[in-house]
């Protein structure tokens, strides 16, 4: 399977909805509860700085996305944040890591110049192995931020990448 990354089109919203919804609704990774409607998804996507799809060059699927915006305002308005989804049935093929280096690239086009990640959740050992295999740098843990949907707490991790880096290692 190929993959090939883009900005989002409209048309893609329902694609992308359905790929936020399993990870909110799995309830251990996003901090949002409540699932997207189209609706709200649209609006969602569109205020973002770079929403991005992930598909199939081959079926035009669409697999996986991200959102892009910056994480703060003025005089921390260079640094950005990020939020990463794969369609459940499709994890496990680097396409996460696909969705990685687009970002970095996209955010240093947009002129960031810091990708901070503010909640990786301590038992996504997949992503936490993905960053760490990119240069992504621990700020810190916070311990019990993060409320997974049984009620029960986990650490989060904080990373941020220097944009004027590249990643340290190739796919």
């Amino acid at each position: 399977m190929a993959i090939a990354i883009r900005a989002y089109q409209p048309e893609d919203v329902p694609a992308l909805v359905e790929i936020w919804n399993e990870v909110v609704e799995q309830g251990i990774a996003f901090p949002q509860k409540a699932p997207l409607t189209n609706q709200i998804g649209a609006a969602f996507f569109a205020k973002q700085s770079c929403t991005a799809a992930a598909y199939d060059t081959e079926t035009a699927e669409i697999v996986g996305m991200y959102i892009l915006h910056p994480n703060n305002v003025g005089r921390c308005g260079h640094i950005c944040n990020a939020s990463y989804a794969v369609k459940t049935t499709y994890r496990g093929q680097k396409i996460g890591e696909q969705l990685v280096r687009h970002c970095l690239h996209q955010a240093r086009q947009m002129g960031f110049r810091i990708l901070q990640l503010n909640a990786v959740v301590k038992e996504n050992h997949a992503a936490r192995k993905l960053y760490e295999k990119l240069g992504f740098v621990t700020i810190g843990t916070i311990p019990e931020g993060f409320q997974k949907k049984d009620g029960t707490y986990s650490d989060i991790v904080l990373y941020y990448f220097p944009l004027q880096n590249e990643p340290t290692a190739e796919t």
